[in-house]
């Protein structure tokens, strides 16, 4: 939270402040993806940790693709004070088309606060794109438009398998529901897991979605009647302290190693050695941040075998070395429970 301008001397901290920029035609469920879940997250006075408005390029409706018109709180004056910017999906032809960003809107964008963060959710991306804030950096945006994207905005770094992606101060996310998955991830950021947990329950949703956006890519459907690879995965969740190799997984599954490893691939969008890895490192963070296990025991019970490999493999997965995650977030933890 920052310390309120209007005050002179206040030490009173306000809310964070968002400003969601709605371009026509918006794309309404994106739109209302952050007023809702960044709204949910409380402190622990059940106070707003977030201040969420809606903003245009000028003060008239705009359209959006549910068939209904939304009227913003805001011009676009509101993006220069924002903290965090979000661009909500849009079917805007310029961007979405010709790599263009119309004068106005890239007038509104250059408003923006170097220091602020910057969201895309969905097709919002292109906007971004267009405005050269992704050249050079990771970013995602639905998959079934990734091919469009990439050939618009060849210098992005794209990765249409990720729910979201951070690369900096710049944040985007797949389609449609995985800008709840990135609201979510930024509450976490910003205050910790039990805030996001405690907004996510309000908001009805899983905290922390399994899988990426590769799951949701089309593919072939398993053939009718049989068992698939559902089974096993629960099972291998149940036992990550376990050597999980490929061949006690398809022993498992009472398959063939090829016949479990092509059903893998098309249930979940991605191999079994580097699903059984994710769910290693994500039960990894659930240790660090819930109990004080010493982090040679959360290696041992996440598989990881020694510190040194969940060491190495939480520097590759999220950047940061094990007691650096633990500091940051069972901290917060801490004190939001206290």
């Amino acid at each position: 939270m920052r310390q309120d301008p209007a005050i002179e001397g206040s030490t009173v901290p306000t809310p964070h402040l968002v400003a969601v920029l709605v371009l026509e035609p918006t794309v309404g469920f994106d739109m209302a993806i952050p007023p809702v879940v960044l709204g949910s997250a409380l402190d622990a006075d059940g106070n707003p940790l977030y201040t969420v408005h809606t903003c245009g390029i000028d003060s008239g409706a705009v359209a959006s693709t549910g068939g209904y018109a939304i009227v913003p709180e805001f011009g676009p004056e509101l993006l220069a004070r924002a903290d965090t910017v979000i661009v909500p999906g849009t079917r805007i032809p310029q961007p979405r088309q010709d790599g263009l960003l119309p004068e106005p809107v890239a007038a509104a964008l250059a408003t923006i606060r170097p220091d602020a963060r910057i969201v895309s959710i969905c097709t919002g991306a292109f906007v971004l794109g267009a405005a050269g804030l992704l050249d050079g950096r990771r970013a995602t945006t639905h998959w079934q438009f990734a091919e469009r994207f990439r050939a618009l905005y060849p210098e992005v770094l794209l990765d249409e398998n990720q729910l979201f992606v951070q690369d900096g101060n710049v944040w985007s996310s797949a389609g449609l529901a995985a800008g709840i998955d990135l609201c979510l991830h930024l509450i976490r950021t910003d205050h910790g897991s039990a805030v996001a947990n405690g907004a996510a329950r309000y908001c009805v949703v899983p905290p922390w979605r399994e899988g990426g956006q590769s799951q949701f890519i089309e593919r072939q459907v398993p053939a009718a009647g049989s068992d698939g690879t559902a089974p096993t995965r629960r099972w291998a969740l149940h036992h990550l302290d376990r050597e999980l190799d490929l061949n006690s997984l398809a022993a498992h599954a009472h398959m063939s190693v090829r016949t479990f490893t092509r059903r893998f691939k098309a249930e979940t969008g991605m191999a079994p050695g580097a699903w059984i890895l994710q769910q290693r490192v994500r039960h990894a963070r659930h240790l660090l941040e819930t109990t004080d296990l010493p982090i040679d025991e959360v290696a041992r019970s996440a598989g990881m075998g020694t510190s040194a490999s969940l060491r190495h493999h939480m520097r590759v997965e999220l950047g940061v070395p094990p007691l650096a995650y633990r500091k940051t977030f069972r901290t917060r933890d801490t004190l939001e429970t206290a």
